[in-house]
């Protein structure tokens, strides 16, 4: 009965203060107390009994009021964080200030007016006899109070932290405690592993949900190029202001990374008893991507120790990413990785039993702290590829990619493993790791293949390419030069990967293909580029490449010889208007799925998806460096796109012509998707009108590298076809075996220099990944929906 009473005062006192027109005192304890003063309040129940029209009457009718209550709420916390919550009433107030908070932090951000509210001094109307908390407080803006009461009670001890206490008369002051002897989970920079407590867990959760929420302002502001525009926030949270924010940062990280979802490995353990640290590890994980968004002026410049203490910040400087970038110890990235690993893994678990692990769904935002950690701490990166390890993110990395190509609701996650790998493949080290067997053999929709890490790289990104959905059409020049990245160290790839790269180019190499979109040729620029490489830098040990280029060489002939007179053009176009199909998905040699895995399909009706801004194109995702004798990388100028025409320049550089022209890599505008549909193709320039001419076709095909594949050809065809009519062979193995044992030394021409392009920073990037991420910290935070319904402004909300 109790609960039920409990409940019906709450909803009393909520309905008291959307009828109230008259502001009520905040010197009116007995009035304010009934939101706070009761003690079995959940989270669920504070969202239900708060209706979203409700807040929005109280803020447009009786703003005081709305003023009142968030500061009598934070003033509770404040309170908390002084006395340590030594009652267990103590702990239930502040646990229902936070829900009460949670639920209507959101209203205020939506309201223009009110975003300021909070970093006001003067605490608003309708409050006598505050003045002793001003003068304490140095009349600090509300959100610095705020934040710094939860910063103080996540390590408030026998509230959130096992207490240390000596004896049942000592107290441990709240004020004088050193938080980094509580950091919640051993790790990094910490060797202890506190017992377990679930209350202690579900504590931290509703202070970290409150904390996300704060910093959740970012969502009611449009996107924006303006890369300076720090969310205030993260910033004061993250700043020297925070005296726990060392603590508080390793805790979160060590907390996410020494998750074991298994457990004790007990099958169906998660369906017998509630995991509270799953939930903390999945705010604890949305809290860290949220706060390492800014870099807060320190240009991603990976502090050296001894550079540490010399540089000045040029702007407030995050420290969360400031301890990021310098943590060095090689057991540090150990932990790091091998947790980041068993977490990606583990949605790829396969039992017997069905059903009996249990499955996290927190990979997205795995995935985007993986990237922070390799975007500013250069030396964990370099620590990822120095072993085989980077094949346990790789492998999760490629099953995700794979698992949502026909699924428009996960378009973000194809992007975010997509530039993972765009990144490792700037790296020679990912390149020659892909050549360890690959003998795992997760699950996945793909054809069965004995081979490397390579060849599954390959056929993965083949059958996203042909069997993907229409949105990823601008991926495919990041998959295409992630190939061309590592293909100068793939030692041997199988027959099956070496047909699906052949099979790409006989479909990007058609007529209608190339002449419908004015960036299509790029695509066959960087699939010839993989192939001089692996031909010149790894010949001996891809004969099954060099066979199957052989037997498709009528590809390369048509190439070079690709028709450009008007007549031709139009007769290629119309040839596509009866196959619209984007890419010919026959003589793909499609095989026999491998065992126990469940093809891709698309969202289920009715899914909800977050819109994303257009990703800049492949020119401006990256820049250019040339491999020099001793493997030491240096960057190549750009290209002045005025003088391009004019210059050859593309053709003596590399061989490749993938610069883009296209209008909309030039415009800063931020396309959202819905805008992105409205054009006609995502891959087509900004101009609609565009038409193919016959000069504009001379202008690329005559710097097509054909050369060193037609030396190949010319040299080994008669060869192959002299064997054959000779010893009557219709085997392929015989064949395969005279192509390993051959050579073309002496035959073909000079070795180009090797062109790797690294992925580059940008303001396209930046704002990509906020509206991504933010995306991702809508939809998966449900129960309760902090923000569902509310005018979010970052991105749209759509229904699939």
């Amino acid at each position: 009965m109790g609960s039920t009473d409990s409940k019906l005062n709450f909803r009393k006192a909520v309905i008291q203060l959307t009828t109230k027109t008259q502001p009520v005192e905040a010197t009116d304890d007995a009035f304010w107390d009934q939101f706070w003063a009761d003690t079995t309040t959940t989270v669920q129940d504070v969202f239900a009994l708060v209706p979203a029209a409700e807040i929005r009457a109280v803020r447009e009718e009786s703003p005081s009021n709305l003023a009142t209550l968030c500061y009598k709420a934070v003033e509770k916390l404040v309170q908390g964080a002084e006395s340590g919550c030594p009652t267990e009433r103590d702990k239930q107030v502040i646990l229902n200030c936070t829900c009460i908070l949670s639920r209507i932090l959101p209203y205020i951000f939506e309201d223009q007016d009110w975003r300021g509210f909070f970093w006001s001094t003067v605490p608003g109307a309708g409050r006598a006899g505050t003045d002793e908390l001003d003068d304490d407080e140095g009349a600090r803006p509300l959100a610095e109070s705020l934040l710094l009461a939860i910063a103080d009670l996540l390590f408030c001890p026998d509230f959130t932290v096992h207490s240390h206490r000596r004896g049942p008369d000592s107290v441990e002051n709240m004020q004088s405690i050193d938080s980094c002897e509580y950091i919640w989970e051993a790790g990094v920079g910490f060797a202890q592993s506190p017992p377990l407590n679930y209350i202690h867990d579900l504590n931290r959760t509703e202070l970290l949900r409150l904390l996300l929420t704060c910093f959740s302002e970012a969502m009611y502001l449009p996107p924006s190029s303006d890369n300076n525009v720090l969310n205030p926030w993260v910033t004061f949270f993250c700043s020297t202001e925070n005296r726990h924010a060392l603590p508080l940062f390793t805790s979160l990280l060590n907390v996410v990374c020494a998750y074991d979802p298994v457990g004790y490995g007990i099958p169906y353990n998660h369906l017998l008893f509630s995991d509270y640290r799953e939930q903390l590890v999945e705010q604890a994980v949305q809290i860290l991507i949220v706060t390492l968004e800014h870099d807060g002026g320190v240009a991603h410049r990976p502090p050296s120790p001894s550079s540490m203490e010399e540089h000045e910040p040029t702007g407030p400087e995050n420290l969360f990413v400031n301890y990021l970038s310098r943590i060095h110890r090689e057991e540090d990235f150990d932990f790091v990785l091998k947790g980041l690993a068993r977490l990606l893994t583990n949605p790829l678990t396969q039992t017997y039993l069905p059903n009996s692990t249990k499955k996290i769904q927190f990979h997205q935002e795995l995935l985007v702290l993986f990237w922070k950690l390799c975007d500013f701490n250069k030396k964990f990166l370099f620590f990822v590829l120095k072993s085989s390890d980077v094949l346990d993110i790789l492998v999760p990395i490629l099953f995700y990619l794979n698992d949502a190509r026909a699924d428009q609701s996960r378009v973000g996650l194809m992007h975010i493993g997509v530039f993972i790998l765009l990144l490792l493949s700037g790296e020679r080290n990912f390149g020659v790791r892909l050549n360890k067997p690959y003998s795992v053999h997760v699950p996945m929709d793909i054809p069965v293949f004995t081979g490397t890490h390579a060849d599954l790289l390959i056929v993965v990104f083949h059958k996203i390419i042909t069997t993907g959905h229409q949105r990823l059409q601008p991926l495919f020049d990041c998959l295409l030069t992630i190939i061309v990245n590592v293909s100068p160290y793939l030692k041997s790839l199988s027959m099956v990967a070496a047909n699906k790269l052949l099979h790409l180019l006989e479909a990007f190499s058609t007529g209608w293909f190339l002449f419908s979109v004015a960036q299509n040729h790029h695509l066959v620029f960087f699939l010839l580029e993989a192939f001089n490489n692996i031909i010149q830098y790894q010949f001996d040990g891809n004969c099954n490449l060099v066979y199957a280029i052989i037997r498709k060489r009528n590809v390369f002939h048509q190439l070079a010889n690709l028709p450009s007179d008007p007549a031709s053009i139009q007769k290629a176009l119309q040839r596509k208007r009866k196959s619209p199909d984007v890419i010919s998905r026959t003589s793909s040699q499609e095989t026999v799925s491998m065992e126990g895995s469940r093809p891709a399909v698309p969202a289920e009706p009715g899914t909800l998806k977050t819109s994303l801004v257009a990703i800049p194109g492949i020119d401006k995702l990256t820049e250019k460096s040339q491999v020099s004798e001793d493997g030491t990388m240096v960057s190549v100028p750009k290209t002045d796109p005025s003088k391009k025409a004019h210059s050859d320049q593309n053709a003596v550089v590399g061989t490749s012509d993938t610069e883009s022209n296209s209008g909309r890599d030039n415009e800063d505008v931020f396309y959202t998707e819905a805008e992105m549909e409205r054009r006609p193709l995502s891959r087509a320039s900004s101009t609609s009108f565009w038409a193919p001419t016959p000069e504009w076709v001379l202008s690329w095909k005559c710097k097509l590298p054909l050369q060193t594949i037609m030396r190949l050809l010319q040299v080994l065809v008669p060869q192959v076809e002299k064997i054959c009519i000779d010893k009557g062979l219709t085997d392929e193995s015989e064949i395969l075996k005279f192509l390993q044992h051959g050579t073309l030394v002496g035959l073909l021409p000079v070795p180009h220099p090797i062109l790797i392009r690294k992925y580059q920073a940008n303001a396209g990037t930046a704002m990509w990944f906020r509206t991504y991420m933010w995306g991702v910290v809508y939809l998966r935070n449900v129960d309760p929906p902090i923000w569902y319904d509310t005018d979010v402004r970052l991105f749209e909300i759509q229904r699939m």
